[in-house]
């Protein structure tokens, strides 16, 4: 069996494969029915797989192939599991190290009653040009539900290109949203994730390095110039507020979350394998707070542990190894007694980075409650 890093080499290097995984469940949106692919079809498929990789990929659902879609946040409402995910498109931006080319404008929401089933795209939920303040640029949103209304949280910079975080509400999980006259007071950066508690309270967490401006910085006041930490000094981390009664601003100055590695110690700025980049996401499982982030420029979605909403996180290992495409993005949601990861890639594009698709595997905590490792791209364990 050939091992993880040749079979990866050897999947970017087939031109049927991006196609192979855009196309194993690839589900209809927009009204039309839901495509499938023969037995045949898939199993000859998978044999073209196991010549290429040396062994079968996960079971791999792909959201759609109508839009091109990322940076999936996953929600159970009303006995559905909804999906916000950014909106990837062509907008002739030229690719650079800040992310100029991840131009997105709108954002669609997509639901569905079995992981696998029929998909619906409810349209436009939010676009930019209905947000006062916004300038250009909304990346990673995320939903949550208080009572009877739905909020939508998202990232995009304002009139002085800084990246703000913007909230729109509504009476319907789909949308369409409307977005209040000026950002969350106190809100920066980007990849904000709303988590809702078991005790009724609602955390934010937010912000990624490089383009998305974390590093411009320092105590809640933005700077505008690049300051990173040493080498040997402690990593950017997350941030963390409690989120206020109104859902639409925060109840305190946001925190660090930190993050700590095996000896107790917070996690460095040279340690690009585990340190924070962006895409903090958490969930809750048996009790433990279960913190996921990407790596960034190692490309990993890994997680750490912690005792309470806050932190501190220990961290524990990598959840998904890199994926087709630059950046790594995910959400974790439970459904219908299974767990779930979101995440996307650029199959469906062949190879494109700024264009991504959507995709969902199961997710297995293991008893001891560590995550089982995932490749989207070679079989379990292999």
């Amino acid at each position: 069996m050939k091992n993880t890093a040749k079979a990866r080499k050897n999947y970017l290097n087939r031109d049927f494969l991006p196609y192979f995984l855009s196309s194993l469940f690839v589900l209809g949106t927009m009204g039309c029915k839901q495509q499938k692919h023969s037995s045949t079809e898939v199993s000859n498929e998978i044999d073209s797989a196991v010549d290429a990789i040396g062994a079968v990929p996960n079971t791999i659902y792909t959201l759609t192939s109508k839009l091109y879609t990322a940076d999936p946040s996953a929600h159970v409402f009303n006995g559905k599991v909804y999906v916000y995910p950014s909106h990837d498109f062509e907008s002739g931006v030229p690719e650079d190290g800040n992310g100029g080319q991840f131009n997105m404008q709108d954002y669609h929401v997509f639901s569905m009653d079995s992981i696998g089933g029929e998909v619906t795209d409810h349209g436009l939920a939010l676009h930019i040009d209905d947000v006062s303040w916004a300038g250009r640029q909304m990346w990673a949103p995320d939903a949550t539900k208080k009572d009877d209304d739905y909020y939508l949280y998202f990232p995009v910079k304002d009139k002085e290109d800084v990246f703000r975080i913007g909230v729109a509400k509504s009476k319907n999980p789909s949308g369409p949203f409307e977005p209040m006259d000026q950002p969350i007071e106190g809100s920066y950066s980007v990849d904000p994730s709303v988590f809702e508690d078991t005790d009724g309270k609602y955390y934010m967490y937010f912000g990624g390095i490089w383009g998305g401006q974390l590093q411009k910085w320092n105590n809640g006041r933005y700077i505008g110039e690049d300051t990173y930490p040493a080498a040997n000094a402690p990593a950017h981390m997350p941030k963390v507020a409690l989120m206020a009664d109104d859902m639409v601003s925060f109840a305190e100055e946001p925190k660090d979350a930190i993050i700590l590695d095996e000896n107790g110690e917070p996690i460095t700025t040279a340690d690009n394998d585990r340190r924070f980049f962006e895409a903090a996401w958490v969930h809750k499982y048996n009790g433990k707070y279960y913190l996921s982030y990407s790596t960034g420029d190692t490309h990993n979605i890994v997680y750490a542990t912690g005792d309470n909403p806050y932190g501190p996180f220990t961290y524990q290992g990598i959840i998904l190894d890199p994926v087709l495409g630059w950046t790594n993005h995910h959400s974790i949601v439970e459904y219908q007694g299974k767990w779930w990861l979101f995440f996307h890639d650029s199959s469906m594009s062949g190879g494109k980075t700024h264009l991504r698709s959507v995709k969902m595997t199961e997710l297995t905590h293991n008893p001891d409650g560590t995550i089982k490792r995932i490749n989207a791209y070679v079989e379990p364990n292999q």
